[in-house]
């Protein structure tokens, strides 16, 4: 067993957060939001010392129709720079981009050319070789690189720890530790952190975390993967993100001890727009059929349905996970 890094009182100069709200959150409504709801959330987390803000994804036009989605779904550059202009900030953009979702060679540019920081790509198991691809692409471009394998807890030993050998012998900056389905204990996560470490120290990588609050447990694994060494540290405000959502930010700020990070402006950023945003009736956030997909270890998309379709009868929708699940 791996020490813990730092102490509940001590300041990690390594810790990054990213704000995924736009990212996770425009799973929930489509990436529909507001340029008033994008700029106060990019000043918000100036002002909260969040360290990067991930903008949306880099989805390929030609796969995703842009009449059906927000603008965040593809973070043309002119749009991002529309609200942040070049970033004179202390803060970093970022964009994620999914494996085989996205034209990456034609539209990711030129970091020069770019107010993007860093490109988070996203992977399965199975789709190693292309995120590699995308991973050497972005990082000739000049970009941070972080890497998201995906439903890990579906993923057995010898394979993770295979794609894990190869993702660090790759150019990327970051590996990140993801709890796609909300199904993991802060045990699993101390011992997935702890190997994702090993990786991490036998090839000069950085470890973040990214996790799903369906067992009401995102905050507590964000801050067992922090004390056993994982650096970035993703967040969405209120929590806000596809199904049973994620880690919530005011929480996470109000953990770490850095003077830098400052909960306040987030908490008025709630009082703005995301109180209104759930009286308009969008939804998200810890519920009975997200708790049952996370404990069962199952996509939350059957969750998502029965919320649509108003159903109340848990105890069937619990036998019908069951009995797909066998």
């Amino acid at each position: 067993m791996s020490d813990r890094h730092g102490s509940l009182i001590s300041v990690r100069p390594d810790v990054k957060v990213v704000d995924c709200t736009l990212r996770d959150g425009g799973l929930v409504n489509n990436f529909r939001f507001t340029d008033a709801f994008v700029r106060d959330l990019y000043l918000a987390n100036i002002k909260a010392g969040v360290d990067y803000m991930e903008f949306g994804y880099k989805a390929s036009k030609e796969i995703f129709n842009p009449d059906n989605f927000g603008k965040w779904k593809f973070c043309n550059e002119e749009d991002i720079r529309a609200i942040v202009g070049d970033n004179n900030t202390d803060m970093k953009i970022s964009v994620m981009a999914d494996v085989g979702r996205t034209d990456f060679k034609k539209d990711i540019i030129d970091r020069k050319d770019s107010v993007i920081d860093m490109i988070r790509i996203a992977t399965y198991i199975n789709t190693i070789p292309a995120a590699i691809e995308m991973i050497e692409d972005a990082h000739e471009k000049g970009y941070e690189t972080t890497v998201n394998i995906m439903a890990v807890s579906k993923v057995n030993d010898a394979d993770l720890q295979a794609g894990l050998e190869m993702l660090a012998q790759s150019n990327v900056d970051v590996i990140y530790l993801v709890d796609s389905f909300g199904a993991f204990y802060p045990e699993q996560v101390e011992r997935l952190t702890n190997r994702y470490m090993q990786i991490a120290q036998k090839y000069n990588k950085t470890i973040g975390i990214h996790a799903h609050n369906n067992q009401q447990l995102a905050f507590a694994n964000t801050i067992e993967a922090l004390s056993r060494g994982a650096s970035y540290l993703d967040a969405t405000v209120s929590g806000m993100g596809r199904g049973a959502g994620n880690c919530y930010m005011e929480l996470l700020l109000s953990f770490l001890r850095n003077p830098k990070y400052n909960k306040v402006a987030i908490m008025s950023f709630v009082e703005k727009h995301i109180l209104p945003l759930k009286e308009e009736g969008v939804v998200w956030g810890f519920d009975i059929p997200y708790m049952l997909t996370g404990t069962l270890n199952a996509h939350p998309s059957t969750a998502i349905q029965f919320i649509k379709e108003k159903r109340k009868d848990y105890a069937m929708f619990y036998q019908e996970l069951i009995d797909d699940a066998l």
